[in-house]
């Protein structure tokens, strides 16, 4: 059985192979993660970019009401995946290939990660908040906004 460390950095590689999946990230990460599986193994890193290949086609062909549960399963069996092969190196080799896929993460999905509890708003990289005629636009609110019409000033004051 894999440390905790291990459990959540495979569940980081289920979803990062998920979520790149048909967007522009995907090619570097699939071939990122092809090489990391094959370990030097021509064969096996083949072997990987069709599976790969496949949990994208997959991906991309689930309809609306069956996209969700897709995705959940795709980011499941990927973590599984990358826990046994993690079990099944030797404490060494384990600790290499760890650091191997946090660096491969860090590079294909982005320059660090954000989270948040509960009605927190958590993000890695940028983000732009605009508003138009009187609004308001805010990241997280906790409380009430009143918004009053400013008073026209008396005409004898300028």
């Amino acid at each position: 059985m894999l440390e905790q460390a291990l459990v959540v950095l495979a569940e980081a590689g289920g979803t990062a192979v998920v979520q790149a999946a048909g967007t522009d990230t995907w090619t570097g990460l699939r071939q990122a993660v092809a090489r990391w599986f094959g370990r030097g193994n021509s064969e096996r890193e083949q072997a990987e970019l069709e599976r790969l290949d496949r949990t994208a086609g997959e991906l991309e062909v689930a309809g609306t009401t069956v996209a969700e549960r897709v995705r959940i399963r795709q980011e499941a069996a990927w973590q599984a995946r990358i826990e046994s092969l993690l079990e099944n190196l030797d404490a060494a080799e384990r600790a290499r290939a760890a650091a191997d896929l946090r660096a491969l993460l860090t590079r294909h999905t982005g320059q660090g990660s954000a989270s948040s509890g509960p009605g927190g708003l958590a993000v890695s990289g940028s983000m732009d908040i605009r508003t138009d005629g009187g609004s308001v636009g805010v990241g997280v609110l906790n409380g009430d906004v009143h918004i009053d019409r400013p008073q026209v000033p008396d005409p004898s004051q300028g």
